[in-house]
């Protein structure tokens, strides 16, 4: 295993199914603010990727031979397809919270996963064509929920996602922001949103929300990034804070359908799992903790 960073710590993390055997309404929009108006129907997407997700699950970052981070940091696992010397994971002043994978058996496993993920999502032959993709920056637009064709025009001001549920951007070619900033209202989360591009996948100063699987790289410059990052080449991230998607429920992988405990005094009993956050105790509730008594005490 190469890795330049030996201070790692397991948290679970992943993204919520993209509705596996469910319907999808693929969302096809004009330049007009009211994305209903240009709804078609269209095949169903529905496959294995739920399960696909499910292998991949914990992985916030996820290249094929490399991926580097300088001067960011990493909420989840990060790892590479490929095994060492061939495969790297190069960390420079970047925290990770979670475990390095280097060509073992859980990044193989995930990578492929995510390989499965991309097959299963991407668009067919006609879904989209120049009459029905969404083109220019799409500053100012604000979407509801559904699947979109997205043209490869670069990226800039305020996408707005407003209302729960699934969000599948198509991009064809490659998806390129420069202070593009995504902000979700009424329900809409992060970890329900998707990013599927033909080529790389470069943000510049953005404060992107959704994750990205892409055909080719993964570059991120400074900004925020709430997703995780799967590349069919590098992901290399640069000044970035990286939050990898956490599954919900049931879905953490612990088996006991507990949400993750938040470490926090005070918020009253979480009858949650603490899973590996630390892996000698539970929570600061789980264990008696009260506001101006915590439970972990004497070092434990």
């Amino acid at each position: 295993m190469h890795v330049h960073n030996p201070q790692h710590r397991l948290l679970t993390l992943a993204r919520p199914g993209l509705a596996a055997a469910a319907l999808f309404t693929f969302a096809l929009l004009s330049a007009c603010s009211d994305d209903s108006a240009s709804r078609i129907n269209a095949p169903s997407l529905a496959s294995n990727s739920s399960n696909s997700q499910s292998a991949a699950s914990s992985f916030a970052v996820l290249a094929n031979q490399a991926a580097t981070c300088t001067d960011g940091s990493i909420i989840g696992d990060v790892g590479t397809f490929q095994a060492a010397p061939t495969g790297s994971v190069t960390l420079t002043r970047c925290p990770v919270t979670g475990t390095i994978h280097v060509g073992d058996g859980a990044a193989t496993q995930a990578y492929n996963a995510f390989l499965a993920e991309y097959a299963a999502l991407a668009p067919q032959p006609g879904q989209c064509t120049t009459s029905n993709t969404l083109t220019g920056t799409l500053a100012g637009q604000t979407l509801t929920p559904g699947t979109y064709c997205i043209s490869s025009v670069a990226k800039t001001g305020t996408l707005t996602l407003n209302g729960g549920g699934e969000y599948l951007f198509l991009v064809d070619g490659a998806l390129t922001g420069t202070n593009f900033n995504v902000v979700l209202t009424n329900g809409a989360e992060a970890c329900d949103v998707t990013w599927l591009t033909s080529a790389a996948a470069t943000l510049t100063t953005s404060n992107f929300v959704g994750t990205i699987l892409s055909g080719a790289a993964i570059t991120l410059t400074g900004g925020t990034f709430s997703g995780n990052a799967y590349a069919k080449a590098d992901v290399t991230i640069t000044g970035t804070a990286v939050a990898g998607c956490a599954r919900r429920g049931n879905g953490n992988g612990n088996g006991n359908g507990k949400e993750k405990c938040n470490q926090g005094v005070g918020n009253g009993p979480e009858a949650c799992d603490p899973g590996n956050s630390n892996h000698r105790h539970g929570s600061n509730d789980e264990d008696g903790g009260t506001p101006g008594n915590p439970g972990r005490k004497g070092g434990r």
